[in-house]
């Protein structure tokens, strides 16, 4: 007898209605809950499709070396991905991101290389391209890989039409690696027009983990700024307010990029009426706990 193995338990979340946060007004406001992925976030989809992906084209074999920027929970699906797959990870992080992620990551046997805040996500992702071009591996290269968007194209785009029946009106995503809103936008577009798909990006002054605006030099290659009708910007305190009243009032533990999707949804519900709106909670609020977002 075959049993299924972790990865064929990545997908299929859970599509839930809060009610009683505060604006939600005639709209029927629905979350995905992707921390119920078997390494805790959305990213556990594209992680392994660029994984399995590139294994099926015979570009990566188990044993290989695999090399990644994250910021985090892209990082902690590779190393759920490469653990199950076979293959050795090397991952490259901004040093200040939360001690549960890095954690989790060498928990799954990856090797974690650190760079400064100063550094950033863009010092990151040059020196995971650094280390391919010396030999040191092969960069998966979330910003640029169309098995990335592909993930939610086939497979969380299809789940919310299934479960919505075709009713939602709006979709809203944080925007990081920008995977999901461009594969999710591609697909409801073709089941109807008139969908309309709306990113959300830290303000000017912001810092919000797993949401970012990118210098024009580091926007990502799968980015496709016409497949997104609208964008709207949230502060972090409103992104960790709107975090932290989820679980007040819905019991919805998630983290701050949930915050700010939630925080944009809500803007959205105060200009529309009757709109089915669905919006994507991202992971669980345990990874942030250190960050001091949730007082003790």
């Amino acid at each position: 007898m075959t049993y299924p193995t972790l990865a064929d338990f990545i997908g299929n979340t859970p599509l839930a209605q809060l009610k009683r946060l505060p604006g939600i007004g005639s709209n029927t406001l629905l979350v995905k809950l992707e921390g119920n992925n078997p390494a805790g976030s959305v990213k556990d989809r594209p992680a392994y499709s660029m994984i399995r992906r590139a294994e099926e084209r015979g570009e990566i074999k188990p044993g290989d070396v695999l090399i990644e920027a994250t910021s985090g929970n892209t990082g902690i699906a590779l190393a759920m991905a490469a653990a199950v797959k076979g293959y050795k990870l090397r991952l490259i992080m901004p040093e200040h991101l939360s001690i549960e992620r890095r954690a989790v990551m060498k928990a799954f046997g990856a090797e974690v290389i650190l760079v400064s805040q100063q550094q950033g996500m863009e010092g990151a992702r040059d020196l995971a391209l650094k280390m391919q071009a010396e030999g040191e591996g092969k960069v998966l290269d979330q910003f640029g890989n169309p098995d990335n968007p592909r993930a939610h194209y086939e497979g969380t785009a299809p789940e919310i039409w299934k479960a919505t029946r075709g009713r939602m009106t709006h979709f809203v995503s944080s925007m990081g690696t920008t995977g999901t809103i461009m594969g999710c936008s591609r697909f409801f577009k073709e089941q109807n027009a008139e969908v309309q798909i709306v990113g959300v990006q830290p303000d000017g002054e912001s810092s919000i983990p797993g949401i970012r605006k990118w210098p024009d030099a580091y926007l990502p290659k799968i980015f496709e700024p016409e497949r997104v009708d609208r964008i709207i910007e949230v502060s972090a305190a409103d992104a960790e307010e709107t975090m932290r009243l989820a679980g007040r009032v819905e019991g919805l533990f998630c983290g701050p990029s949930s915050g700010g999707a939630l925080w944009a949804a809500l803007q959205l519900c105060r200009q529309v009426e009757n709109a089915t709106i669905v919006t994507i909670v991202c992971d669980r609020g345990d990874r942030y706990i250190s960050t001091g977002v949730f007082p003790a």
